[in-house]
């Protein structure tokens, strides 16, 4: 079975990125992935100062162990200025090549105004660098005020493919880089 971690890089209550990231994991799991939601929210992470351990802060140890214990995660986050929001490139930075590397990533941002692909790429570039492989599929939520309805559902049928698609392609590409039946 693939085993998929997923981190939304939001600390906002009724956030856009934590339930697109929901929906995702769905999507994930109606096609047999076991799938983890890290919430930031619930974590005490420090801000990174390059140490490698943080003995005071046991949510490191955690957030490490749970990656490292990942075939796959999924990187959401809302964009913030044109880029990655900080408290997920934190948790990223409090991370090394021992946990992402390898890993197969599927990415998906959230943005207020109209969709881009800034934050899509930022994050593209921080899981090459620590050599992990980000699927083709990418799903970038602009508006994303006027995507969901009040339980969180998507309005958008052609969205909803989008992340039919984007599951689809995680799982198997997971499974075909990890060597996974």
């Amino acid at each position: 079975m693939v085993r998929i971690v997923g981190i939304a890089g939001s600390l906002r209550p009724n956030s856009y990125t934590q339930l697109a990231l929901q929906v995702a994991a769905q999507r994930l799991q109606a096609i047999g992935a076991d799938v983890e939601i890290l919430d930031l929210r619930q974590l005490q992470l420090p801000f990174c100062n390059g140490e490698k351990e943080y003995p005071e802060y046991p949510d490191v140890q955690r957030l490490r162990e749970t990656v490292s214990g990942a075939d796959g995660l999924i990187l959401a986050t809302p964009e913030y200025h044109g880029g990655v929001s900080g408290v997920l490139k934190n948790a990223l930075d409090l991370m090394s090549f021992t946990e992402l590397s390898g890993k197969v990533t599927g990415l998906i941002s959230v943005l207020g105004g109209q969709s881009n692909s800034n934050a899509l790429n930022d994050l593209r570039l921080i899981v090459r660098w620590v050599h992990g492989w980000v699927i083709p599929e990418q799903i970038a939520i602009g508006q994303a005020w006027s995507a969901f309805n009040s339980e969180g559902k998507l309005l958008d049928e052609k969205l909803s493919q989008r992340f039919d698609e984007f599951a689809q392609s995680l799982v198997d590409s997971t499974r075909k880089l990890k060597g996974i039946n």
